[in-house]
């Protein structure tokens, strides 16, 4: 079942080169159908997935690099299935993207591009194997690199793309050397087989900061964020989209797969080093956020501080502070996602995101208004939206095992919750600037068709986060 769920997003793409250039609406609802079937085969994975087994499940053993024994091994935990679903539900949204900005040039290598990345990142939270794992962490960056670097803004792309790829890249290099340390010592890269080998105490510590420093960079934590904001700021909509819905949940998941998973004691030890940044990092993020100008940047710097709490919650080492981390995780890949989604269709309306052209939009844009106003409020994680129940678990975990952080992660949250509120404020109350905007357009039946869905999950999971809960719970006794 895995391999069909790798190898299916792939399958459109041959149509997708053949078709002729002349059929792009052909094209579109194509892709459009194909995304929705593979999101629906995800779906189909939660019913024969038992929520009451806290091993792998759907097992398979793919052999490749037979000389030097290594083998592709696949399975699925709660962690990974509602990550892969998480991804399966932003790339028919990302599709929808190209009927809403009008992307006909180049329109092959959009959708090929995302139906690559959603393969890639199908293998990379179903594959048991550190190698292959290395290798689709870091084969994310080509995608994302054409993404950034053909259908960004014209401004910077090329500078945004170079940093998007550079930083990832070049901080990976340490994990590889461990993977391949791991090899040498113990002849195996299968996950199942390591967490049954007990390691040297110091090698198992340098193994731990080499995998932590890629996982940092990738979430990112301050001061390995400098590539983030630039990036959101040129990348295109959908690009936006699945960066801070689904990629920077890639640091996160490497936590909890392989520091917590393999290295536990030295995530033990080093907890005091990731509570002290996660902290420093929520306060920096929250302040520098009210210092900015561009939309985007905004809700780029509010990432950083959402992905420091879902760090404490990783190393609180106790069920209730890593269930409220994959719980925000997804909450953040929901209601960011949506927010950028509103970002980018105000930006194709007015051509600016810098924030004093904006002001007084409730007035001419009701519909836009309300959903921007919910999705505000799941990003400051109010009681009944999805973030809070996150939130909510990370603070109570925190508050057992060092009250400290529990204390210093709370009063990030008041200042997201001062910076979300001003920034709702400017954009939506007040008087209408009309020496800035003079064509007003309420949402469409495609945007309104695009945002619906992040509204109903931002409050599905806040009201009944026992569909969720009961998903990943099992999987947190592997650690």
């Amino acid at each position: 079942m895995l391999s069909i769920l790798i190898v299916l997003p792939s399958l459109i793409i041959p149509f997708l080169w053949f078709a002729s250039l002349g059929h792009n609406l052909l094209i579109k609802r194509v892709a459009l159908f194909w995304s929705l079937l593979v999101f629906n085969y995800t779906m189909l994975l939660s019913i024969p997935f038992d929520t009451c087994q806290t091993t792998f499940q759907f097992l398979e053993e793919i052999y490749w690099l037979n000389s030097i024994n290594c083998s592709m091994l696949l399975g699925l935990d709660g962690i990974s299935l509602v990550m892969v679903e998480l991804t399966a539900f932003l790339i028919p949204v990302s599709v929808l993207l190209a009927w809403s900005f009008n992307i006909s040039r180049n329109l092959k290598v959009y959708l090929t591009t995302l139906f690559l990345l959603e393969s890639i990142l199908f293998t990379v939270f179903t594959t048991l194997d550190l190698l292959v794992f290395y290798i689709m962490f870091e084969a994310v960056l080509i995608p994302m690199f054409i993404l950034v670097g053909v259908f960004g803004s014209k401004q910077r792309r090329s500078r945004a793309a170079y940093l998007l790829f550079l930083y990832t890249l070049t901080s990976s290099v340490l994990m590889l050397v461990a993977i391949i340390y791991i090899y040498f010592t113990y002849s195996t890269l299968d996950l199942i087989t390591l967490k049954s080998i007990k390691l040297d105490a110091a090698a198992e510590k340098l193994c731990w900061l080499a995998f932590a420093l890629s996982f940092s960079v990738k979430m990112p934590l301050v001061p390995f964020h400098i590539w983030l904001p630039e990036a959101h700021c040129e990348a295109p909509t959908a690009g936006s989209v699945i960066l801070a819905g689904i990629l920077l949940k890639l640091g996160g998941y490497g936590f909890l797969r392989f520091s917590l998973g393999l290295f536990f004691e030295s995530s033990a030890y080093f907890a005091p080093l990731i509570y002290t940044i996660s902290c420093f990092g929520i306060v920096y993020a929250s302040l520098t956020t009210l210092q900015q100008v561009d939309l985007k940047k905004i809700i780029a710097y509010s990432s950083v501080g959402h992905m420091g709490i879902v760090t404490i919650g990783i190393f609180s080492l106790n069920i209730t502070g890593i269930i409220g981390s994959i719980v925000l995780m997804v909450s953040h890949g929901v209601v960011s996602g949506g927010l950028f989604l509103c970002i980018g269709i105000i930006y194709e309306r007015f051509h600016t995101r810098i924030i004093r052209y904006y002001s007084g939009l409730i007035h001419v844009m009701p519909l836009f208004s309300v959903i921007f106003i919910v999705l505000t409020l799941g990003n400051i994680g109010l009681p009944a939206t999805s973030s809070f129940i996150g939130e909510f678990l990370i603070l109570a975990a925190c508050l057992i095992t060092n009250s400290w952080t529990g204390l210093i992660s709370a009063t990030g949250m008041v200042l997201g919750a001062g910076y979300s509120l001003w920034l709702c404020n400017r954009m939506l109350f007040g008087n209408l600037k009309v020496t800035s905007i003079t064509v007003f357009q309420d949402l469409t039946r495609l945007e309104f068709s695009m945002l619906l869905p992040f509204v109903c999950l931002t409050f599905i999971l806040g009201l009944a986060p026992e569909m969720i809960i009961s998903v990943l719970l099992p999987s947190t006794y592997n650690f």
